[in-house]
C-alpha cells in the first residue's frame, strides 16, 4: 500500500501549531507558550534495534555466508498531552546504519536494505508511584524499504507500506519537566513486503515544556536581552564555494583513511545546487529568558542544480529554533535550526535522481547576528537540505550550499 498519510498529518500538526502561535492572546512579547506548545514534550531514545533478514528474503540464486549487522539505533519523538494521562506522539525509529549482506554470491557484490520508520501513536500512562510510571502504545508506522539491484536486476526489492507499531515502557519522573525512560517498540513481519519483523529496546528521556506563570513571563519581557518579532531576510548562495560544510556536517568529508569524517547533526542530498536564492519571513512564536526562541517562517527559495542545470522552485513552511551563544553591547550572536518544515517542490526528480514527490520537507542550519541600532539587521550564513526523510523510496535528496543572509528586523 502506498501511502502519504504522515506527510499530510505532520502538515496539518504543524499548520495548527502555527495558527496556534499566530492567534495568541495578550502575549506580545511572547515569553509564555501558546496553549498547544505548553502540553508539549519531546522524547530522544537510543538503543539496539532487531529485523532478522536473512538469505530468504533474496530471489533465488543470490545469498551471502555473511551479514554486517549495526544494532545502534534511535527513536525520536514529539509528544501533545491529550490528558495528563494519555498522549498522541508522532516520530521516526532508524538504525545508524544499513544492514548489509556482505560479497553476494562470493563474487565481490556487497549491499546494503535501508529501512526506517515514521509513526504516529497513543501512549496511555499508569502511574506506580509518585515518580515512576508504566506505558503502553499503539499506533501505526509508515514502513520504507530500499532494497538493491545487481546488474540492474532486482535482487531485494523496494517496499513501503502501513504497519501495526505497539510498545511499553518504564518511566522514572526526575520532575514535571524531565523523565527517564526504558522502552520497547514492536512493529510485526509482514509477509505481503516480504518484510521481516522490527523490534528495538531503547534508553532515553522525555522533556515536558513547562508553562511559567505571570509573574515570571513579565520579568522576562522587561528584561534587555533583544528577540526580533518580525525578520525579513534575502539570501543567495553558489556551488562555486564548494559543499565542505554540508559535507562535515552530514559526515561525508574523506580524510585519509577516514571516509567519512565530520559531525552527523545535517544532511547532504544527492543533488547539489549550483545557485540558490531564498526569500524568508520569520516571526517570533515564543522566547524564554535570554538564550532560546522560537520563531515560525515561509520562504520562497529558487535553486539551479548542478549538473542538469534544472531551475526548481520551492516553497515552504518551517519552525526555527534559535540558541543566542554570545550576547554583546553590539551584536547578538546565535545558532539555529529548523527541520521537517513542509515544502511544495516543482520537480519531483531532478537530474536522474530519484528525489521522490513533490510534496516533501526543509531542513535549515545556520549561524548568524543581529546588529546596528535596536539591532535592526541581520546578517546569517546557513546551509538548506532538501528530502522526505525516507518516508518514500525515493529520497535522493537535495544539497543547498553556503548561503550569505541579509535581513531586517522589525
Amino acid at each position: 500500500m502506498n501511502i502519504k498519510w504522515l506527510q499530510h498529518v505532520l502538515a496539518t500538526l504543524l499548520i495548527f501549531s502555527v495558527n496556534q502561535g499566530f492567534s495568541q492572546e495578550d502575549n506580545s512579547a511572547k515569553t509564555k507558550f501558546t496553549a498547544f506548545l505548553a502540553k508539549s514534550y519531546y522524547s530522544i531514545n537510543f538503543g539496539a534495534i532487531y529485523y532478522p533478514f536473512s538469505n530468504d528474503n533474496l530471489i533465488d540464486g543470490f545469498e551471502t555466508e555473511t551479514f554486517t549487522k549495526n544494532r545502534f539505533s534511535g527513536r525520536m519523538l514529539l509528544g501533545h498531552k491529550i490528558k495528563d494521562d494519555l498522549s498522541a506522539q508522532f516520530g521516526v525509529i532508524r538504525p545508524a546504519s544499513w544492514f548489509k549482506y556482505d560479497n553476494v554470491n562470493t563474487i565481490g557484490y556487497d549491499r546494503s536494505v535501508w529501512i526506517n520508520a515514521w509513526n504516529l501513536s497513543l501512549k496511555k500512562d499508569f502511574n506506580l508511584t509518585d515518580r515512576m510510571s508504566l506505558y503502553a502504545e499503539v499506533g501505526i508506522a509508515n514502513v520504507t524499504r530500499v532494497g538493491f539491484s545487481i546488474n540492474d536486476q532486482i535482487i531485494y526489492e523496494d517496499a513501503h507500506f502501513a504497519s501495526l507499531l505497539y510498545g511499553f515502557g518504564l518511566q522514572y519522573w526526575l520532575s514535571n519537566r524531565w523523565r527517564l525512560s526504558a522502552n520497547g517498540t514492536f512493529m510485526p513481519k509482514s509477509d505481503a513486503y516480504n518484510q521481516p519483523s522490527i523490534s528495538q529496546a531503547s534508553l532515553g528521556f522525555e522533556y515536558h515544556l513547562q508553562q511559567v506563570d505571570d509573574t515570571t513571563a513579565k520579568e522576562y519581557t522587561s528584561n534587555e536581552y533583544f528577540f526580533p518579532k518580525n525578520i525579513f531576510q534575502v539570501s543567495y548562495g553558489t556551488g562555486a564555494l564548494g559543499f565542505g560544510v554540508n559535507k562535515f556536517l552530514s559526515m561525508n568529508i574523506k580524510v585519509g583513511d577516514f571516509e567519512s569524517f565530520g559531525i552527523p547533526i545535517f544532511w547532504l542530498g544527492d543533488v547539489e545546487a549550483q545557485h540558490a536564492f531564498s526569500v524568508t519571513y520569520q516571526r517570533l512564536i515564543y522566547r524564554s529568558e535570554k538564550i532560546f526562541s522560537l520563531d515560525w517562517g515561509v520562504s520562497t527559495t529558487y535553486f539551479q542544480s548542478q549538473q542538469g542545470k534544472s531551475d526548481v522552485f520551492a516553497f515552504s513552511i518551517f519552525p526555527v529554533l534559535r540558541f543566542y551563544l554570545y550576547r554583546n553591547k553590539n551584536y547578538d550572536f546565535y545558532t539555529n535550526y529548523s527541520i521537517i518544515g513542509p515544502t511544495y517542490i516543482s520537480k519531483s526528480d531532478i537530474d536522474g535522481f530519484e528525489t521522490g514527490p513533490k510534496i516533501t520537507y526543509q531542513d535549515i542550519m545556520g549561524f548568524g547576528v543581529f546588529f546596528g541600532k535596536e539591532r535592526a539587521y541581520n546578517f546569517e550564513l546557513r546551509i538548506m537540505h532538501y528530502s522526505n526523510g525516507n518516508i518514500f523510496t525515493r529520497n535522493a535528496g537535495v544539497a543547498v550550499p553556503i548561503q550569505l543572509t541579509l535581513g531586517k528586523t522589525f
